[in-house]
């Protein structure tokens, strides 16, 4: 009776078998989430490890320096870092738009939704340059600066820096993602994961814009 039970219905260890190999043969994933997706999420980690580390160096370097300079006036510095904050922001809301209307098969509307999205992180990488610009043209350098510690520079330029990096490689990521999903050589899926990058880029900015900008401005 045993060895029947084991041998005697092929069609359902058949099936066991398939869904076995499904699972780990490039069918469904064992996680419950996609391959790609999975790696964005591994890349956000790893990521927010690195600006986590950068954030704490530069509030130990800060509270560590007794001459730590505060050159942000409120008006033009804080304002400008402010209608950044909102382009980013926003930008936040039309990329959920684009990846709710990739997710209804509105391909046009998506590509568009993204663009918006594209816009916004230009203009706000438009604005931060600007920013960097007159900070340069008023003696701020990497180890020297006319106002205190000479790690502001350091410290300044390289946080700020590599988030402007992000969010110039997600204005280029982004345009790719709107011209494939277009043409119809990606799915909704892809548009999601272009998201989580890009709300990722926009949740260290609030981070970064508070502790560098709003504890740093010049009173008086």
């Amino acid at each position: 009776m045993g060895s029947q039970e084991l041998t005697g219905n092929p069609g359902h260890h058949a099936e066991a078998v398939a869904a076995q190999e499904s699972v780990w043969s490039g069918g469904g994933s064992p996680y419950a989430i996609g391959s790609k997706k999975l790696g964005m999420w591994l890349f956000i980690v790893s990521d927010a490890i690195t600006f986590s580390a950068l954030l704490m160096a530069y509030s130990y370097v800060r509270v560590a320096s007794a001459d730590w300079p505060t050159p942000f006036h409120f008006y033009p510095s804080i304002i400008k870092a402010t209608v950044m904050t909102f382009f980013l922001l926003s930008s936040s809301v039309t990329m959920v738009m684009a990846v709710r209307a990739a997710k209804l098969g509105e391909r046009s509307s998506a590509a568009r939704w993204i663009g918006a999205t594209m816009f916004c992180g230009l203009a706000f990488i438009a604005l931060h340059a600007l920013e960097w610009r007159e900070l340069i043209h008023e003696g701020v350098r990497l180890f020297q600066n006319p106002w205190g510690s000479p790690l502001f520079g350091a410290s300044f330029f390289t946080l700020t820096g590599l988030h402007m990096t992000h969010v110039a490689v997600g204005v280029i990521y982004l345009g790719t993602i709107a011209t494939l999903f277009r043409t119809g050589r990606l799915d909704s899926e892809d548009v999601e994961i272009s998201g989580l990058y890009w709300h990722f880029v926009d949740l260290v900015w609030m981070f970064i814009f508070p502790l560098v900008y709003l504890l740093s401005v010049k009173m008086g």
